[in-house]
């Protein structure tokens, strides 16, 4: 047997050289020239004749899209119903999906419960790396799981598993985790940048083949970001986030990309004994536990995907005794913060250049839309006069930097979300006032930030 050909590529910039090196020739990155295996064009044939990459065999040809017939995809519900919300309503046969997180979030055990829910309507296989089976067991048994139907596989290797795939016939996959997979063609360790990126090619290339859903499990970096080549993230179809404090059971599944549905979907879960367990109503987490106004908090109504989210704002303004006062953000964008800061002095007349401030989203939640800028700034000035806003109020709105409220998408929903849980009163922006009332919800409609302030008075 002829020995394979082999090259080196940057996982910075793709360059490929035929030798390794310490330093990337064309980008000059140290570190990044990893091994991979170049296929014969006997080898590359043969894989041709199997199908393309998205599945499809035989010749290509050019085909109009008028042409093509339209057909709605075949969703299966994994029994968990946030799970379903994330994946936009179910899991459609055929898709690839990418679950990270740090470990010890739950990542093995949300799938293993899944695979469990779904195996009456989807026969599932799971196949982990990491563990052994009595440990796999363990946990399901620890879980409550009926252990009858559950099929497992120990095994590493992708040319033995997808033998095992083909003769077991699964309608769903585990694949506990991409990085301890690997390609034996490649002398790359388990975990490389070309083994992560060949062992996850053959997989999605089955799925798509077969009509196989396949949960891929992937590591995190030290940064927060998914071990391995960027491009697995392209590869796959839906790009899922576990996110969480790590001293709270509360846990959050995002979808970070997903061709299936909306981008930035949340689903919220709560770890206990039983494993994870849906919250039904997350906004009541992510709200305090005081039935007393405090000062420094404020509730906003955020956005998440296709649900509303009530959230508080908890901010702190205390008296700095370092000659440059700390400005510190959890939950929200520093940067943003300062401007926000800058904003209210320049046009609200409030001056914090002398105080520490620090701003904090209850709950572990991270909010990315500008609709945060007026809870921020009400709870700040709650915080600096050591007043509580009037109860219950609720805020939204984008601050300009001439000192206009501008408004953010879905007013009416976010407002309806906010009545449903018992607020009377809501300050917005003067575009996102509603045309009729919802219950008993007074909407104040203020068009700069100064009558914004004026209005928690």
């Amino acid at each position: 047997m002829a020995k394979s050909k082999t090259a080196y590529v940057c996982s910075e910039c793709g360059a490929t050289a035929s030798k390794w090196q310490g330093q990337c020739p064309d980008c000059g990155v140290w570190n990044t020239l990893t091994e991979f295996a170049l296929e014969s064009a006997a080898e590359g044939k043969a894989r041709g004749a199997r199908g393309g990459y998205a599945g499809a065999g035989g010749a290509a040809q050019v085909t109009r899209l008028a042409d093509v017939a339209q057909s709605e995809e075949i969703r299966q519900s994994t029994g968990i119903g946030e799970l379903d919300r994330v994946l936009g309503g179910g899991l459609v046969e055929g898709s690839v999906v990418l679950i990270g997180g740090d470990p010890g979030i739950g990542k093995s055990t949300l799938l293993l419960q899944a695979v469990a829910a779904m195996e009456a309507r989807l026969p599932g296989l799971y196949v982990t790396g990491e563990e052994s089976l009595g440990q796999v067991s363990g946990r399901a048994a620890r879980l409550g799981l009926a252990l009858g139907g559950l099929r497992c596989l120990t095994e590493t290797c992708v040319e033995r598993i997808l033998p095992q795939l083909v003769r077991e016939k699964p309608r769903l996959v585990v694949i506990d985790s991409i990085q301890t997979m690997y390609s034996e063609p490649l002398a790359a360790a388990p975990g490389s940048v070309s083994q992560v990126r060949e062992s996850a090619a053959k997989l999605v290339r089955f799925a798509k083949e077969t009509g196989t859903a396949v949960f891929l499990v992937g590591h995190v970096t030290k940064e927060g970001g998914i071990a391995g080549p960027r491009v697995l993230e392209h590869m796959v179809d839906a790009v899922l986030y576990f996110e969480g404090e790590s001293g709270s059971r509360f846990r959050v599944l995002r979808a970070f990309k997903n061709r299936f549905g909306a981008v930035n979907e949340l689903g919220v879960f709560a770890m206990g004994d039983a494993g994870l367990r849906e919250v039904p109503n997350p906004s009541a987490i992510f709200l305090s536990g005081s039935r007393e106004p405090q000062p420094g908090s404020c509730v906003m109504v955020t956005r998440e995907g296709t649900r509303p989210l009530l959230v508080e704002v908890q901010a702190l303004v205390d008296q700095s005794p370092l000659a440059n006062p700390r400005r510190v953000a959890l939950g929200l964008e520093q940067n943003r913060l300062a401007m926000l800061l800058a904003v209210m002095h320049r046009h609200g007349g409030i001056a914090v250049y002398d105080q520490d401030v620090y701003v904090n989203i209850v709950g572990g939640i991270r909010l990315q839309e500008t609709a945060a800028d007026l809870p921020v700034l009400l709870a700040i000035l709650s915080s600096l006069r050591g007043q509580p806003l009037a109860v219950p109020t609720v805020a939204f709105g984008e601050v300009g930097l001439s000192g206009e409220l501008r408004p953010v998408p879905n007013g009416e929903e976010r407002l309806r979300e906010a009545a449903t849980h018992g607020f009377r009163r809501a300050i917005v922006a003067r575009a996102n006032a509603p045309k009729k009332r919802f219950g008993e919800l007074e909407v104040i409609a203020v068009e700069r930030l100064v009558d914004a302030l004026e209005a928690t008075s």
